[in-house]
């Protein structure tokens, strides 16, 4: 009886996991059908239906904004967490038009990056050593590892594999088009180790939360928990790590990649710690240019450190000042949504080594 309701509850499973796939697939079919201006004239009603009518995540949203930008009030802060839904819809909107749209041909129509920036992107993609690539949910992070691939520069990913198995092989397959490979979290200890003896590139998000046995670091002003082998990926191959992003400017399908900093363990000495709060303070200060870029509905504080003896803390508890980058975006985050960047010009010298 136990194993026929187990057959059941798969094959049941199986049935609803088809019903999703197809169903998306026919939704990003739809949104490639229409004109881009058209799937963009629904972003500002979609946002108003999520935050304000169906109030999804806008709990977490809002503790989160409340924290990362203390001096705002909450109407400032609501205008940053409509926009980031705006912000989030157009992303699935560029998400279906992109494979149709950019190509090794044609995509410095879309996508604009400093020559600076490109040097040191490609002196490091052929160095001869590995090379970490840390970016977060900032942005659209898919543009980036499209159009490294379409330069040829293969990178792989590590992330967990998706509960719905159709999907799964359809994202895959999408990004694996592009020369963007996926290696699963869990398991694939002896791949990863491979590819950076290989002299390759591992591209990992930095603000995945890692629990309360994780690396404990400040960001925006509150402990937040990030994974160890972020950090322990460079420094144990000596693999130079590099902050970057891949922003928004301005119209939909116009991106700006860059490279905020640079780390190279060959010329700087870092631990696991200081490495994570480094490329953490720089991530905030990328985040900070354009936070209606940033995924707020993402639960990055959700586990609290725990004190010597066992006993859990409330992060709030353990609150540090925002770090000062450049101008305040607090006194700018409503003029347009654009804040101070800080030219590339005023970085340490150690944040861009000659190759």
């Amino acid at each position: 009886m136990g194993a026929s309701k187990g057959v059941e509850r798969t094959v049941r499973q199986d049935v609803v996991d088809r019903l999703v796939y197809v169903t998306l697939r026919l939704f990003l079919c739809m949104l490639q059908a229409l004109p881009l201006s058209f799937c963009v004239a629904f972003r500002k009603p979609l946002a108003w239906l999520v935050y304000d009518a169906l109030k999804i995540r806008r709990k977490t949203i809002d503790e989160n904004l409340a924290f990362a930008f203390p001096k705002l009030n909450q109407t400032q802060r609501q205008v940053i967490a409509r926009a980031m839904w705006r912000h989030l819809f157009l992303m699935v909107v560029e998400a279906a038009h992109v494979p149709r749209k950019i190509h090794d041909t044609n995509w410095r129509d879309y996508v604009r990056i400093s020559d600076e920036d490109c040097y040191h992107n490609v002196a490091m993609m052929l160095d001869d050593r590995s090379c970490i690539m840390v970016s977060g949910h900032y942005g659209n992070f898919e543009v980036g590892g499209v159009v490294s691939g379409l330069l040829g520069f293969p990178t792989y990913t590590v992330a967990r594999p998706l509960d719905n198995r159709y999907l799964h092989e359809f994202v895959n397959a999408f990004r694996g088009a592009t020369g963007q490979f996926i290696l699963p979290k869990k398991g694939s200890a002896s791949q990863i180790d491979a590819v950076l003896r290989a002299g390759g590139t591992i591209v990992l998000l930095g603000d995945q939360a890692a629990g309360p046995k994780g690396c404990w670091v400040d960001f925006f002003g509150r402990p937040a928990s990030c994974h160890k082998a972020v950090a322990l990926f460079s420094l144990v191959n000596r693999a130079p790590m590099m902050l970057v992003y891949a922003e928004r400017s301005g119209e939909p399908m116009q991106f700006k990649m860059g490279v905020r900093s640079i780390f190279d363990p060959n010329s700087q000495a870092m631990g696991v710690k200081e490495l994570t709060q480094w490329y953490s303070n720089e991530l905030e200060a990328v985040v900070r240019w354009h936070p209606e870029q940033y995924w707020w509905l993402h639960r990055r504080w959700k586990a609290k450190p725990v004190r010597k003896g066992g006993r859990r803390m409330d992060p709030s508890q353990d609150r540090a000042e925002p770090h000062a980058h450049g101008k305040s975006a607090e006194t700018t985050v409503l003029n347009q949504l654009e804040p101070h960047r800080p030219s590339q010009a005023n970085q340490a010298p150690d944040q861009h080594p000659s190759k």
